[in-house]
């Protein structure tokens, strides 16, 4: 199994509202791509320095389903949404 789990920090200007519609676009893709076992996405009650904003966790049934997942059609058209009120995203992929 390989988890992915994505980080970003919101645009200036982008409001919870902004990253509820990422939430709800992006947890809308359970159940739509092969492969693709768990995905939720929640946003930071901490507003710590270091915090990041929002994030995704998402499990995959191997290393193929997540390069299917990053290629799906229902995936790539999130992306714009994300990138539109998002920035300084980081990601860790791993195997358990």
């Amino acid at each position: 199994m390989i988890k992915h789990v994505v980080s970003w920090k919101k645009q200036p200007g982008a409001t919870e509202d902004d990253l509820l519609k990422i939430k709800t676009a992006l947890e809308g893709l359970q159940g739509r791509i092969e492969g693709l076992l768990h995905i939720e996405v929640g946003l930071d009650i901490s507003n710590g320095e270091g915090s990041a904003d929002l994030v995704l966790y998402s499990e995959f049934s191997d290393l193929d389903a997540l390069a299917a997942y990053q290629a799906h059609p229902a995936h790539r058209a999130v992306i714009p949404l994300v990138q539109q009120h998002c920035c300084e995203r980081r990601v860790v992929d791993y195997r358990i």
